[in-house]
């Protein structure tokens, strides 16, 4: 079961065939309606009924403290969450976009919703991409995610795709540059969020170079195996909650090393650091195993799938180091 509850995109079909087809360039308001984020979080106060016995309906007690959000279109309940959550509607993620697609070159990708509207997000190409050696072509996107029941801090990230294989990777210099965070307690401020941003536009520049350098570093089968090992072995000094890892984990993303992956061939990826790293991405973002594809994509953009894959990141820069 897909539980990737609504969803448009322009171009290609993403993956696993999901979604409302688009054609470019469409307004936001075509967006939420068939992206299915034309509703809105209403909220409500938390009642509780007290006594019940038998047949006594008992009485009815407020929990001020607390809200309960509700989708407006289909009343059904997305969480409990304290008075002071300031609520980021789904059109607010849309509307993010909207300068940066009519003047900044922006273009929509994909939008919509997880976990029946729990988990809102989009994701936008921002009109910068790299080609590494034998054709093998990345593109820098912004994605813009919230949730509103408590498991993430509205968080406009900066992403690349791998064009051959789709696989995500966030673009992270050490200094998470690449993201901005603004918590539930604090009112969402879109352009407080893109004037921050500013600044990591310039990021691409440096993810690019270091994506080069990866690329040209060859590297040997024991460096290869070491490397699996490293990444996908929990490390409890990390002080990162690691899933466990087994042995055909790292059978499946050698594997996809040694030729069965997306692009895994290609001159920027055969035998080099490169590669090692979409090896690992290839697998989290569409082999690890997960309960359906939903939580997949949720664990691999947002949990721990993105651990992983950042772990990848950060051990292939200290072999070109």
């Amino acid at each position: 079961m897909h539980l990737v509850q609504s969803m448009a995109y322009v171009g290609d079909t993403p993956w696993h065939g999901l979604g409302n087809p688009l054609s470019p360039k469409q307004p936001i308001e075509i967006w939420q309606k068939q992206a299915g984020m034309d509703w809105t979080i209403e909220s409500a106060d938390v009642r509780f009924v007290a006594g019940q016995a038998g047949s006594s309906l008992g009485s009815i007690h407020a929990f001020p403290e607390q809200r309960v959000l509700y989708r407006s279109d289909t009343k059904a309940p997305l969480s409990v969450v304290s008075s002071r959550y300031a609520v980021v509607q789904p059109r607010e993620i849309l509307e993010f976009y909207r300068d940066l697609t009519e003047v900044g070159g922006f273009e929509l990708q994909t939008a919509g919703t997880l976990k029946n509207g729990k988990k809102l997000w989009a994701l936008a190409r921002t009109g910068q991409s790299v080609s590494l050696k034998g054709r093998d072509e990345v593109n820098a996107y912004l994605l813009l995610a919230t949730a509103c029941d408590g498991t993430l801090a509205t968080t406009a990230q900066f992403t690349s795709v791998r064009v051959v294989c789709n696989n995500t990777l966030q673009i992270a210099l050490g200094d998470s540059a690449g993201a901005v965070k603004v918590p539930h307690r604090s009112q969402f401020d879109a352009q407080a969020v893109k004037r921050q941003l500013g600044i990591a536009i310039s990021s691409w520049d440096g993810f690019m170079v270091r994506m080069k350098a990866l690329a040209d570093r060859k590297v040997s089968d024991t460096t290869a195996e070491a490397f699996f090992r490293r990444v996908l072995t929990s490390h409890a000094s990390s002080g990162v909650p690691m899933p466990a890892t087994n042995d055909s984990a790292i059978r499946a993303v050698q594997s996809l090393y040694a030729g069965r992956g997306k692009g895994a061939t290609l001159e920027s990826a055969s035998n080099t650091a490169w590669g090692l790293v979409n090896s690992i991405t290839e697998y989290v973002d569409h082999h690890r195993r997960a309960r359906n594809d939903d939580n997949r994509r949720d664990a691999a953009w947002f949990g721990a799938g993105n651990v992983i894959k950042q772990r990848a990141w950060d051990e292939a820069i200290k072999l070109v180091a």
